[in-house]
């Protein structure tokens, strides 16, 4: 079976770990991921099994390069990790206003930069900074470009501050979380994060691993939660391919067309086969199933 299911994540399960429970239930061994989750945070997980992982790339780069998360912090204590999963650094009885709150969120907006975590999968010299900063490496991590769109500040919950943000691809939702203490002269940590948005997938269409597996457990149509490889591809440009070319195409054949220079979702009879590039008149295979 080749397609994308879009799982619900929660807390304590890494992406890699349910992307495998997943591929198991479709009796598929390849499978991908758009986006990883940190072990903490829920929400919003796309996986990607079969051959449809020849198309993650063109996710990634074509589907608007937004995501949206829900997160909360706590004021008082700094934690390694930025999360309450952490081991507390630090303490400080400083707790901003709303007001002071609002304002760091704006000046965060006009920032187009970020310092990630050391806790996170980025490469520093050949290493994931998780890995140097367990074994009590020194890193210096160094700042990259991001987009924050949106940021507001939606209440609070006892001692939890809630916020709403919509970033681009690369954003640590902990280092936000850093940043606004910072700019109020605090200290927090996270204590939630939920992904509702990624990549052209909403958690509206969300399913937890829970349900699925008790579906196939119980002979349920699971079939009916795999989605189609191209359902995030329609930004992309369709040529439709008849019996004849389509063959030949699938065997590595070039076809001369009338359309346009780029890249196309290539289709025969309706059914998506892959994705094509058209050069001079003429449509090459780029990624088929």
């Amino acid at each position: 079976m080749d397609g994308i299911v879009i799982i619900d994540k929660q807390s304590g399960l890494f992406s890699r770990r349910i992307g495998v429970r997943v591929a198991r239930m479709f009796g598929e061994k390849k499978f991908g991921h758009i986006g990883t989750l940190d072990e903490m945070a829920t929400g919003v997980l796309p996986i990607i099994i079969g051959n449809a992982t020849k198309m993650i790339p063109f996710i990634e780069e074509k589907t608007p390069n937004k995501k949206e998360y829900l997160f909360g912090l706590r004021f008082g204590i700094e934690t390694d990790t930025l999360d309450i999963l952490g081991h507390k650094t630090n303490k400080s009885d400083i707790i901003p206003n709303d007001n002071e709150i609002r304002t760091a969120c704006e000046n965060i907006k006009k920032s187009n930069t970020q310092i990630p975590p050391i806790y996170s999968a980025i490469h520093v010299n050949g290493k994931r900074a998780y890995d140097l900063a367990r074994s009590g490496e020194t890193i210096e991590m160094a700042p990259r470009k991001i987009t924050i769109h949106e940021l507001e500040y939606i209440g609070k919950t006892d001692d939890e501050y809630n916020f709403r943000v919509v970033c681009s691809r690369g954003t640590y939702v902990r280092a936000i979380v850093r940043d606004i203490a910072k700019l109020c002269g605090a200290l927090a940590t996270t204590t939630y994060i939920r992904r509702t948005y990624t990549n052209g997938f909403d958690i509206k269409n969300a399913h937890t691993l829970d349900f699925l597996e008790n579906l196939v457990n119980n002979n349920g149509r699971i079939d009916e939660y795999l989605m189609q490889p191209d359902c995030a591809l329609g930004d992309i440009p369709v040529i439709n391919l008849n019996d004849k070319d389509t063959v030949f195409y699938k065997n590595g054949g070039f076809i001369k067309t009338g359309e346009n220079d780029g890249l196309y979702r290539v289709y025969s009879n309706k059914t998506f086969i892959g994705i094509g590039r058209i050069e001079s008149g003429t449509l090459k295979p780029k990624r088929t199933l």
